[in-house]
């Protein structure tokens, strides 16, 4: 994620405990490629990336939310810029790890924000938001500014040992 990261997630951190970005101990990225199959090589990066990190006890969850937030790009996002005629960009992954906090973000294309659905009982859609929603401390979405147009969802963790 480079010298980009502490900028392009800067909004999340609003509301939270203040965070120097020297204090950023971990950040990483990976474009998905614009099909479901990315849904699973987000949750091993994700899983990759967390064990490097010594922080395999928030596995579970944190690949869980990831999952969501993919699936939602890959779902809404991109099926809306193929339909604009716009050309395919892909989908980014960001992971970053401050001294007590974990940020999932995932940048895609579309420039309309989510927005958690009322699934019904027995239906598929709808329910995301929700499972990211329960299983993190914080969640949000960000317009990008400028180029590349778009948006980042983000969820935020906070660390058990903080």
């Amino acid at each position: 994620m480079g010298s980009e990261g502490s900028t392009l997630l800067e909004p999340l951190w609003q509301g939270l405990a203040a965070i120097d970005p020297a204090a950023v101990s971990g950040s990483v990225s990976c474009a998905l490629p614009a099909r479901y199959e990315a849904v699973k090589g987000a949750r091993q990066f994700t899983g990759s990336t967390l064990r490097q990190w010594n922080m395999s006890e928030l596995l579970d969850e944190v690949a869980l939310v990831v999952s969501e937030l993919v699936t939602n790009a890959l779902r809404h996002a991109l099926s809306g810029a193929a339909a604009a005629g716009e050309p395919e960009r892909p989908v980014r992954l960001h992971l970053m790890r401050g001294p007590s906090r974990l940020v999932c973000a995932v940048r895609d294309p579309s420039e309309v924000g989510p927005v958690a659905g009322e699934a019904g009982c027995g239906e598929e859609s709808g329910r995301g938001l929700h499972l990211v929603e329960s299983f993190t401390d914080g969640w949000g979405w960000q317009p990008l500014a400028g180029t590349p147009r778009g948006k980042i969802v983000w969820a935020v963790f906070r660390l058990p040992d903080a």
